[in-house]
């Protein structure tokens, strides 16, 4: 694995058909990152994440630091087609498809490496089970299989953990941190907060703009989140704060300011 770089926007303007979902977005993740990416229903945090992945062109400015051959990226599971036929192992396989490209098939010591890494999310057993069969906490288990063996030194989750059990997001949580111990960027979408302040201690809390961006204790106050919203309703006023949500807010700080940037 190549180690990570730095991750930088400069001014970066996305979204869909001459429709800007983000709007002037500048910021770093330094290199080894663990961030969280949060904000309203409709924030552009999908859009952000697919232009670092290489998989949307910016409408104006760019990002730095990173290729798309670099990343291992996970997109919204709904966006995941279930119903090819394919069993765990050969998803799971699909990892190693930088090593194989299209015709060569794997060698012993690479079909060890995809057992490896469906014992790693416990998947033991399923093996041959096609991926119609599987549970929603299972069919993410092996796609964080796949990503295992990319190798990538940038990792990318789009909503990671929407729709699994509580031991499930325990033990993915534990592969993320591995991830993370093991020098790469990790960089998710996420909606709970109080798991990203347990967890993540970068945060980028967007509302279409940027409204902050640093550690996360000093980017989910208050002051920040209510601001999140208002410009969100600004946009939208049907937008909602429900798809993100923190059962246990941290309390304003004395003499807090309003989030504006300076």
């Amino acid at each position: 694995m190549l180690a990570p770089s730095d991750i930088t926007l400069h001014d970066l303007t996305a979204g869909y058909e001459r429709h800007p979902a983000v709007h002037h977005v500048s910021l770093r993740w330094p290199a080894g990152s663990l961030a969280a990416v949060v904000g309203p229903n409709g924030a552009g945090k999908s859009t952000l994440l697919k232009c670092v992945a290489g998989r949307l062109r910016p409408m104006h400015g760019a990002v730095q630091g990173v290729q798309p051959a670099q990343v291992a990226y996970l997109p919204q599971i709904s966006e995941v087609d279930r119903s090819f036929p394919l069993t765990v192992a050969e998803l799971v396989g699909l990892g190693l498809w930088h090593e194989l490209g299209p015709w060569r098939r794997p060698r012993f010591d690479q079909r060890a490496r995809v057992a490896e890494a469906i014992a790693a999310v416990g998947l033991q057993g399923f093996e041959r089970r096609t991926l119609e069969t599987l549970s929603g906490g299972q069919f993410q288990r092996a796609l964080f299989a796949r990503l295992m063996l990319q190798d990538a030194p940038v990792v990318l989750l789009d909503e990671p953990f929407t729709g699994v059990d509580a031991r499930t997001l325990e033990d993915l949580v534990c592969v993320l941190l591995r991830w993370h111990e093991q020098g790469r960027t990790v960089i998710a979408v996420l909606h709970d907060l109080a798991l990203v302040r347990a967890v993540f201690p970068l945060t980028t809390l967007l509302a279409r703009e940027l409204v902050a961006h640093g550690p996360t204790d000093q980017v989910l106050t208050e002051a920040h989140l209510l601001r999140a919203r208002r410009l969100q309703e600004a946009f939208d006023e049907r937008a909602e704060l429900c798809d993100w949500h923190d059962p246990h807010p941290e309390p304003a700080a004395p003499g807090a300011d309003d989030g504006r940037r300076s």
